[in-house]
């Protein structure tokens, strides 16, 4: 009955993961500072969205403890607080590409 429990729990968790994994601006957001930190401006010229939409899912992003912070000076830089998100969101490109050679 414990593991049970402790199985909807972690389930919940990844739920609430997949939501936050489940909007494209995000996912890119971290794709890139997957491959290397990268500070709000960077983000910005490499996605085309705008300063405040970025700041925005970041501060999401952060609350869902998927990245973290580093002061540089005045910049703020942001990294993956975690790799294994950057092997979730490989795998599922990874995945799409294998769907889309499937239905060609």
């Amino acid at each position: 009955m414990v593991e049970a429990m402790s199985d909807a729990l972690d389930l919940g968790e990844a739920a609430r993961l997949f939501k936050v994994l489940g909007n494209e601006s995000r996912l890119r957001l971290l794709h890139l500072i997957g491959q290397e930190p990268r500070a709000v401006g960077a983000l910005v010229e490499e996605t085309g969205m705008s300063q405040p939409l970025v700041s925005q899912h970041l501060r999401t992003l952060r609350q869902a403890g998927l990245v973290s912070t580093s002061r540089h000076g005045n910049e703020v830089e942001y990294s993956l607080a975690d790799h294994h998100v950057s092997h979730v969101i490989d795998d599922a490109i990874a995945h799409s590409r294998e769907e889309s050679h499937k239905q060609n």
